[in-house]
């Protein structure tokens, strides 16, 4: 946590990150991201000149069509060829997709059981609504 350490090594190592051409562009987007939170924005170097990472339009078109593949990984009307595609193209870039965390099928009903329970007790859940979740937790032998 930034709080526990020096905010003057912090933001030389944010600084620095935004320098390094080996470092991704959503790496230095975030890294200037941190350096205005802590109200280093705008920071000058040795030499008065002031230190900001500023991509170019190709690079900052990159950077969005990169994080569309990332949401295609978890948008469910993306079928299954979309984000195997999608995982290769933020594989491709130096990024790693996101693997989706394998759920048994157990532990789904479970998290599924615990839904319809949870809406017959919203208030905000129509009473067709709980008709139904109360019909489905019943053919489960879950009421």
């Amino acid at each position: 946590m930034t709080d526990q350490k020096d905010p003057a090594r912090v933001a030389a190592g944010l600084k620095a990150t935004m320098q390094n051409p080996n470092v991704s562009m959503e790496a230095k987007h975030h890294a200037q991201e941190k350096l205005e939170q802590m109200g280093a924005a705008d920071p000058e170097s040795e030499h008065g000149v002031p230190v900001r990472y500023a991509p170019t339009a190709g690079e900052e078109h990159r950077v969005h069509q990169l994080a569309g593949y990332k949401a295609a990984l978890h948008n469910p009307r993306v079928s299954e060829k979309g984000k195997a595609h999608a995982r290769e193209v933020l594989e491709a870039s130096g990024l790693q997709a996101e693997k989706e965390p394998e759920v048994s099928h157990e532990e789904h009903m479970t998290h599924v059981l615990a839904g319809y329970k949870a809406a017959l007790n919203n208030p905000r859940v129509s009473q067709e609504a709980k008709a139904h979740a109360r019909e489905f937790l019943e053919s489960q032998g879950a009421l």
